[in-house]
């Protein structure tokens, strides 16, 4: 449901795109979290694998497995009401082969109440896409830089910089429409690139480091209100800072505390 009161669903994708109405997403990883963007109208919540960076200091989102991600896909769903709900699937839940990947993917829709699942790949994970899809669960794609494949790209880079990895990604790109997905991340694209993709696939394009002319964007919600500062990537716009203000409350906590200020009469019970 949006700021109208009405369910997003996933026809509302294609209609946005048809419209040239941009399509809004945020990460999610709890209830509170979720009730908040929830309420804000944001189109679609993303349970993003970044949870094992972001919450549970992991170095990389490759050690995140599927009891977290159910965990905390059950969390959001908790918390959300309106918004498109998509659980991403983490590293090796989906790679091994087909019946696996199905298996994986219904676990979302099963125990965590997802209404679609993210891949992240081109080309090669087409067979898993379509496998899922067999089953009745939308898929979200992902290509471009793929944080689950980091390592084989050499890092945290931008990609399709050059001619050949440009081609590469447009081809990705088609060949996931092909397989069904209802929608595509772009992450860390030339905007350019980004926009030659935006325009020849039906499906909407999501950018994350994409620039302006994908159909709409996501961010990692802790980096854009200042509550993750292990680094902040350069296409993050940081809206506020609730870090430094957690900081000064927790601060004053000890402060007042350890003098003796608090807790006062005001917070204590007489009788």
């Amino acid at each position: 449901m949006n700021m109208d009161g009405k369910k997003f669903t996933i026809l509302d994708f294609k209609r946005k795109k048809e419209a040239g109405d941009k399509i809004t997403m945020l990460t999610a990883y709890d209830c509170p979290m979720a009730e908040l963007i929830d309420q804000a109208g944001v189109d679609a919540i993303l349970v993003g694998d970044s949870v094992g960076m972001v919450l549970l200091g992991y170095e990389s989102t490759a050690r995140v497995t599927m009891e977290e991600m159910i965990h905390h896909s059950r969390a959001v769903r908790r918390g959300t009401r309106n918004a498109f709900l998509v659980g991403d699937m983490p590293f090796m839940s989906y790679q091994a082969g087909d019946e696996e990947a199905v298996r994986n993917a219904g676990r979302f829709v099963k125990e965590a109440g997802c209404d679609a699942v993210k891949l992240e790949g081109g080309r090669e994970i087409c067979p898993r896409v379509e496998a899922i899809l067999s089953a009745g669960i939308p898929v979200l794609g992902h290509i471009g830089l793929t944080p689950q494949s980091v390592t084989r790209l050499g890092g945290y880079r931008v990609q399709g910089r050059d001619a050949e990895s440009a081609a590469r990604i447009m081809k990705d790109a088609v060949f996931l429409e092909s397989a069904g997905c209802f929608a595509v991340v772009l992450e860390c694209v030339p905007r350019e690139l980004a926009r030659r993709i935006t325009g020849k696939l039906r499906i909407p394009t999501i950018g994350i480091g994409a620039g302006s002319h994908c159909d709409g964007q996501v961010l990692v919600t802790h980096d854009i209100i200042g509550y993750f500062d292990k680094f902040l990537p350069k296409f993050v716009k940081q809206y506020t800072n609730v870090g430094e203000k957690i900081l000064e409350a927790v601060t004053r906590f000890k402060e007042e505390t350890t003098s003796g200020a608090f807790p006062d009469d005001g917070h204590s019970f007489t009788s």
